[in-house]
């Protein structure tokens, strides 16, 4: 039996309209490390569960790891108000749009219409001798369909599509990265307020502990037991005092300003009650390196705009083969409206009314060698730039690490200076009050113990922080109850007032 030339056509265009010309794609070897260099044992789990799924899955609500109810109320805001986390969600919609606008060109474009025409032919376009009488011009309805389709021979349109679906996966990946990083922002502008007030709290004792000195100072000095000079050096530190109290409280007010834009709220309408900080002791292992590029959606966009740029080139490779668009048109045409169903008014055409069914560029100046070279190095220019960010999450996570080390081992030390410095404290000011030392030797050993107070506070909030940055390193992840933390308490607990 033999087969039809016209059947058997069809079939080799079909089965070559699967081909594509873009390269095979491959996500690049980074050669991820075994561990990381700052890796926290495998028995110090803690709390922490690492994100298991890959980047399409959701990051989880891992702030709760803190056990901060306020903290949960913000984050919820924040992600229901933000407007740069709702300009990322419209790019993903656009992202989607544009790729059902692309997916349609494997389709056919059917379309339909009715109306009239007026036109007036030369005799010689009708194949007729001129005899100097024009025919008369003519009206004719027209009642049709229309049909087009493009045969995919070469996978343009295949490509097209895998790009724009690349894209998509894009968008979707930025907008993860854009919620993990409003996300961790909210929590670091929270520890950040938390951290100030922790230190108002701090200035406000020194103010009353030197409101105290300078008046025990000022019955001294009406007494004749010490100099105008001792009285002018106590309102000097009470007026000190005053001052840093204040640099703090500008500082908490930007913050607090900078919190209400994250929620995207006015800062006149957002208030965060002072609530000191709180030790933050929480043990997050990073698990392996190689887990990193699944986990991170910053790199999960890099690879799918790897994977669209990779596409791409074969949409320029498919300029270079012929394209073959197939129309044709069907319906009814008559003089007037009343005849344009007739069936005997019936008309059809297969084949573009202008141009050529198959066409193959010839010559155009170079400008398809042109597009090919630019999607090359585009698609060369997302390699680099996969590389690079990759990087960047290794280097994150090893800061975060390396920084939530170091300052567990700091705080400790830290604590033992407030301790020795509340103790040297209380022997000036008994040696002071006995006459045996001048009151320069109280002012200096007061400084000190306030320092190292403040610089506690600060360590403290500094822990909190690189703790949030270690969770957004590794892409986020979901939490179980907290542990109960045994960490010391800061300064102004009531275990460890400031002297008096």
């Amino acid at each position: 039996m033999r087969i039809p030339l016209t059947i058997l056509s069809m079939a080799v265009i079909t089965c070559m309209a699967a081909c594509s010309l873009a390269p095979t794609y491959h996500v690049p070897d980074m050669k991820a490390p075994a561990a990381y260099k700052e890796a926290l044992g495998a028995d110090a789990q803690g709390s922490w569960q690492p994100a298991i799924p890959a980047e399409a899955d959701g990051r989880g609500e891992w702030w709760k790891v803190f056990g901060e109810p306020e903290l949960d109320g913000l984050e919820a805001q924040a992600l229901e108000g933000n407007p740069g986390l709702a300009v990322a969600a419209a790019r993903v919609q656009q992202a989607r749009a544009a790729e059902r606008t692309t997916g349609a060109a494997r389709f056919p474009n059917v379309s339909a219409g009715l109306g009239p025409t007026r036109q007036q032919n030369a005799p010689e376009s009708l194949g007729v001798p001129d005899t100097g009488v024009r025919p008369d011009a003519q009206t004719v309805w027209r009642a049709q369909a229309n049909i087009s389709y493009e045969v995919d021979l070469f996978g343009r349109v295949a490509s097209s599509v895998a790009a724009a679906r690349a894209d998509s996966a894009e968008a979707r990946a930025l907008f993860q990265s854009v919620q993990l990083m409003l996300q961790a922002d909210v929590a670091q502008n929270y520890f950040r307020l938390r951290e100030l007030d922790a230190e108002l709290v701090v200035y406000d004792r020194a103010i009353v502990l030197r409101q105290e000195t300078l008046t025990f100072v000022s019955n001294r000095y009406e007494a004749g037991e010490v100099t105008d000079l001792d009285r002018a050096q106590a309102e000097a530190e009470l007026a000190t005092a005053k001052s840093d109290a204040m640099s703090a409280r500008r500082a908490r007010a930007a913050s607090e300003h900078a919190l209400a834009v994250l929620l995207g709220k006015a800062p006149a309408d957002f208030t965060f009650a002072p609530t000191p900080l709180k030790p933050v002791e929480l043990r997050i292992p990073a698990g392996l390196p190689s887990s990193l590029l699944e986990r991170r959606p910053d790199i999960a966009a890099a690879e799918r705009a790897m994977a669209a740029t990779n596409a791409r080139i074969g949409v320029a490779k498919a300029a270079y083969f012929p394209s073959i668009l197939l129309t044709g048109s069907g319906g009814y045409e008559a003089e007037s409206l009343s005849n344009v169903f007739k069936w005997s008014s019936r008309t059809f055409l297969l084949g573009p009314l202008v141009g050529t069914v198959v066409n193959l560029p010839l010559f155009d100046g170079g400008v398809r060698k042109g597009n090919l070279e630019q999607a090359r190095a585009r698609y060369e220019e997302s390699v680099a730039q996969y590389r690079g960010q990759v990087l960047i999450g290794f280097r994150e996570v090893e800061d975060s690490l390396s920084a939530l080390r170091i300052l567990q081992e700091q705080t400790t030390v830290q604590g033992e200076a407030v301790n020795a410095s509340t103790r040297a404290f209380g022997l000036s000011k008994a040696q002071y009050e006995d006459g045996s030392v001048a009151y320069l030797n109280i002012l200096d050993a007061e400084r000190v113990v306030l320092a190292a107070t403040l610089n506690e506070v600060r360590l403290r909030g500094e822990q909190a922080g690189a703790t949030v940055d270690l969770i957004r390193a590794l892409g986020g992840g979901w939490a179980q109850e907290p542990a109960p933390s045994a960490a010391p308490p800061l300064a102004m607990d009531s275990a460890k007032p400031l002297p008096r």
